[in-house]
């Protein structure tokens, strides 16, 4: 299950040799990066898969002095989530403000989140360089070897560039030849040409499940081509991939028969895990734990802290059904909220809702009041609530460890650092993926029959909530969808229900160009509901799609005779 984080173990003197060539104070834009390391050392394969392991080590963005998991990690649930309709910041007003700044849309280029974010991403950029830097140099190995290293280091590379121009747009782009660069080109196509030659390159499966395969790399270089609307070039790959797609461990690619295994640790690395990052922890080991999430666990109980990252209200009604077990596309939804214990005392009596039909995906989501929340039992309400007045009634609990696997698959000295892979793409997310691309390039009814292939397994009753008395309906769509828009709005809001707290929406909502639409209705109920929000101006159009470019590193670029423009309305 947990097969690269084995083999991080297994090579602890490559890492531990490649940690000690490794600054990590290093500033991560300075031309020719190289010098960090010595030739003879790495000249070796030993050498290569220690840089390349460094590579696979940065998805989770740790090894940055001062940065904390949750500025860095791939989840994403600060950059896209807390800035969406998806969640609040929770906790209380007075905890960590620069978070607060970015959920109110009042994001500073001094804002130190943004400056450890890009940081992390350029140093995992400079190691996939490296990579590709010395399998050039290593007479041992052999031709297959080297494209193997390569093609991974690029994949990786792709990924990390992803990351950093879909937050900020206006990137450079390194690679192991730059000595000098701006950001004033798009690097769009250089982030495809990477995906591409490791779709070329990489072999279908590999010996070790964590290491990307070609099918992964394909899912990336679809999703690129959707954020860069090519619909056509992603619909025609995705035909290829949803066909003959498989995990890196030889499992076709297929949705598994229970919504809740994509979040239990017994189920990782399944049929549905297009690309993760492996985590382990284990008593006190904890090199490489899931630390992003840190914060972001009940208030209090058995971990000890810390509140933040709590579902919105309005997420929570979204997963309401009409009397045909489909969502409420027209926003009605949002009209009343679902009955909730806001106002009560974990000791006063409450009566959850069992009337109102609800998408099970729900409870898998968002942990409320009487419902059962893995094997800790019904969730008590406010006493796992921070500030309920502050941020709500609700709790996270997908990335949650079970109460049984508390020590043993966690932190024995911290319950929040745990050994639960992070999804960076699913196989869900590809078939919403593709439905986008059908709908804009292809068919409105095959984008059906991919929306509900992602319905019938939440459909499941085998994955709805054990012992919960809510009244689940869901059902798929059955009458051909009428036009082009609402075939829009239907996979947009699957995607929303499906993909809840995972870190896509914020980011959804800007591709689509409808972020400012949507964020600015959004704060416009939710202030009266989260009297913090009255503070936020709003979401700006032109400006808000993007983070500020972090000061620091304009300054330190300036230095080393290099140009960064800030992004507009910065």
């Amino acid at each position: 299950m947990k097969q690269i984080s084995r083999y991080l173990i297994v090579s602890g003197i490559a890492i531990a040799a490649f940690m000690a060539f490794s600054g990590c104070t290093k500033e991560y834009l300075e031309p020719q990066p190289f010098s960090r390391y010595s030739t003879e050392q790495l000249q070796s394969k030993k050498g290569i898969e220690g840089l390349l392991l460094g590579a696979y080590g940065m998805l989770d963005g740790q090894g940055i002095a001062g940065a904390s998991g949750w500025m860095v990690g791939a989840t994403n649930w600060v950059y896209g989530d807390v800035v969406s309709d998806d969640a609040y910041k929770g906790t209380d007003a007075g905890d960590q403000p620069q978070m607060t700044e970015i959920e109110l849309f009042a994001s500073q280029a001094a804002n130190t989140y943004f400056y450890y974010k890009w940081l992390s991403l350029y140093d995992g950029v400079a190691r996939t360089n490296d990579v590709i830097k010395f399998a050039g140099l290593i007479p041992e190995l052999t031709e297959a070897n080297k494209k193997d290293y390569i093609a991974q280091a690029r994949f990786l590379r792709g990924h990390f560039h992803f990351e950093a121009k879909r937050l900020w747009n206006k990137v450079p782009y390194t690679d192991e030849a730059t000595t000098t660069y701006d950001n004033k080109t798009d690097i769009w196509s250089k982030i495809e040409a990477d995906f591409k030659f490791a779709y070329d390159n990489l072999a279908p499966t590999q010996p070790l499940v964590g290491k990307a395969n070609k099918w992964a790399a394909g899912a990336y270089l679809a999703k690129v081509y959707m954020y860069e609307k090519k619909f056509v070039e992603a619909k025609a790959l995705y035909d290829v991939i949803i066909a003959e797609g498989m995990t890196a461990n030889g499992k076709k690619y297929d949705l598994q028969k229970e919504y809740w295994k994509n979040f239990d640790i017994a189920f990782e690395n399944s049929e549905e895990a297009v690309f993760s990052q492996q985590n382990q922890a284990s008593g006190i080991v904890t090199a490489s734990a899931e630390t992003s999430y840190e914060l972001a666990y009940p208030y209090g109980g058995v971990w000890g802290c810390c509140g933040f990252f709590q579902p919105s209200q309005n997420l929570v009604n979204s997963f309401k059904t009409d009397a045909n077990g489909l969502p409420l596309l027209d926003e009605s939804y949002n009209n009343t909220n679902l009955l909730n214990d806001e106002g009560l005392t974990s000791n006063q009596p409450f009566t959850t809702d069992i009337v109102t039909p609800l998408d099970p995906r729900l409870d898998w989501t968002a942990g409320r009041r009487s419902i059962p929340y893995y094997d800790y039992g019904p969730h008590p309400g406010r006493s796992w609530i921070r500030d309920q007045a502050y941020a709500g009634p609700y709790s996270p609990k997908k990335h949650v460890t079970k109460n049984s696997e508390l020590g043993n698959f966690t932190n024995s000295n911290n319950f929040r650092q745990t050994a639960k892979n992070y999804n960076i793409i699913r196989f869900a997310d590809v078939l919403l993926m593709a439905a986008e691309a059908e709908i804009e390039a292809g068919s409105l009814s095959k984008a059906q029959e991919y929306i509900n292939r992602v319905r019938a397994r939440a459909a499941n009753p085998a994955g709805f909530v054990p012992g919960s008395p809510a009244n689940y309906q869901i059902k798929p769509y059955t009458s051909p969808f009428e036009s082009q828009e609402t075939a829009r709005k239907a996979v947009r809001f699957e995607r929303r229900l499906e993909l809840a707290m995972e870190g896509h929406r914020f980011f959804d909502l800007v591709r689509w160009g409808i972020a400012d639409q949507v964020l600015n209705a959004y704060v416009s109920v939710e202030k009266n509901r989260r009297s913090y929000l009255k503070s936020s101006g709003g979401f700006t159009k032109g400006k808000n799609e993007y983070y500020p470019i972090p000061n620091r590193v304009i300054e330190i670029a300036a230095k080393a005779g290099n140009t960064l423009q800030q992004n507009p309305g910065y």
